[in-house]
């Protein structure tokens, strides 16, 4: 069930602790998927988190939950337009970008470097993951560290207490839309 997902992989957005999560989605059927987006959103959407599908694969599908105030804050701080602009991008308003998202998505095996901008991560990070190609990190965590050490470490540990919760108050039958934390 894409709810169960987006619950397990995702609460940190849902608790308003970060901008976005990302998770790929096995499927037996895209029709069930698509119905299932449909239902999620209407549950969230008056929330602030919007959920949806960034790349189709045969068996599976790359789902994107977002926070779009929080998108819209990441996609203009300083320095993040430069890096886009350097991968193509043209306009900078959330739809455009993810529009732009989608595109690259289907032009790499792996993920296009400058996702991390979408998932919230510190700017210099990922600047700092595209300048060492991945590689000298500070620290390993949620995602690579190449700048505030301390912080990072502070901040994977919270989100993870976050998701550890939201999964366990989930499964004791509180629903996704209770877990949701207006913004």
């Amino acid at each position: 069930m894409l709810e169960n997902g987006v619950v397990t992989n995702c609460a940190p957005t849902l608790a308003g602790m970060k901008s976005a999560n990302l998770f790929s989605y096995r499927y037996e059927s895209s029709a069930e998927v698509i119905r299932e987006l449909k239902d999620i959103n209407n549950k969230l959407n008056t929330r602030g988190v919007y959920v949806e599908a960034l790349l189709w694969r045969k068996e599976s599908v790359l789902i994107y939950a977002y926070r779009k105030t929080f998108l819209e804050r990441d996609l203009q701080q300083e320095g993040a337009r430069a890096l886009l602009a350097s991968y193509g991008y043209q306009e900078y308003g959330v739809d455009a970008c993810l529009e732009r998202l989608k595109e690259r998505l289907t032009q790499y095996d792996c993920f296009p470097h400058e996702i991390g901008i979408f998932l919230g991560y510190p700017l210099e990070d990922v600047v700092g993951f595209i300048a060492h190609k991945g590689k000298d990190c500070k620290l390993c965590g949620i995602w690579k560290v190449y700048g505030n050490v301390s912080e990072a470490g502070k901040l994977f540990q919270k989100l993870k207490k976050c998701s550890d919760i939201y999964i366990r108050v989930f499964q004791e039958g509180r629903s996704i839309t209770q877990m949701t934390v207006c913004t």
